[in-house]
């Protein structure tokens, strides 16, 4: 799908995404800062950044709200029943804005099957579902042409990574009291090991999300934030074992 960036947004448009963002907001609300409306947000502003490098031009409308609605039914933060059927949860409010706030794209959205599209794009941002479809060999041709996925689904894994990454996984990690940092090998009181431990996250998961980006937008930003990473790292281990005696401390 195919939308000229310079008719975008229509105002119509506007209305219909600042209604979503409203939803968006106060459902974040109710989250935790490693996945509030403030990272919302950067998704959307990323999204739509790695876009504007493709021709032609994907679906804006498609990304933008894809981007916006990503989190909205996050399996970690909602009941089963929601997260099992989005469109569910979708239709009525489109429908509700085309019927009481006269949003015509609204109805124009669900008519066309893009509201369709939006939730599979937002059933298929995940790390974590892409991981399980890959084991399956449930990746289809979809997955791998589908550029509003694409674009929706780098900007997500740009934000885990590199600077706000490692503030997000560390607020995470608060969120679900699990240790910053155990040493490999060793146990706390508690029961907690390396594998249980904030770091391990990054040798788990994010330190594998640069060769997973789509774009090539996004693999250049990948590239520079798996970087910031991997320094991070270096400290996490020159401070842990630091001797003392190996360095001489200058106190002014």
């Amino acid at each position: 799908m195919s939308l000229a960036s310079s008719t975008y947004p229509s105002e119509d448009e506007k209305l219909l995404i600042n209604e979503v963002e409203t939803l968006m907001e106060e459902t974040m609300k109710k989250y935790d800062p490693s996945h509030d409306a403030l990272h919302v947000n950067r998704v959307r502003r990323t999204a739509l950044a790695l876009a504007k490098t493709l021709t032609p031009t994907p679906d804006l409308l498609v990304i933008e709200l894809a981007a916006l609605m990503h989190d909205l039914l996050d399996k970690k933060y909602v009941s089963p029943e929601q997260y099992a059927d989005p469109y569910a949860f979708f239709l009525p409010f489109f429908q509700q804005l085309n019927a009481e706030r006269g949003i015509s794209v609204a109805k124009n959205l669900i008519q066309d099957g893009r509201l369709k599209l939006i939730t599979k794009i937002v059933e298929n941002v995940s790390w974590t579902t892409e991981k399980k479809l890959i084991a399956q060999g449930g990746i289809e041709e979809w997955h791998k042409s589908c550029k509003e996925l694409h674009c929706v689904q780098d900007a997500d894994r740009l934000d885990g990574i590199g600077g706000f990454g490692i503030m997000r996984c560390s607020a995470f990690s608060a969120v679900m009291n699990r240790p910053l940092y155990v040493p490999p090998g060793e146990t706390t009181r508690g029961g907690k090991t390396f594998e249980d431990c904030a770091i391990h996250h990054f040798h788990d998961k994010l330190l594998l999300v640069k060769d997973r980006l789509k774009t090539e937008a996004g693999k250049r930003m990948g590239e520079r934030r798996h970087q910031s990473m991997m320094s991070f790292l270096k400290d996490i281990d020159d401070e842990f074992n630091f001797v003392d005696g190996e360095s001489q401390v200058v106190v002014a």
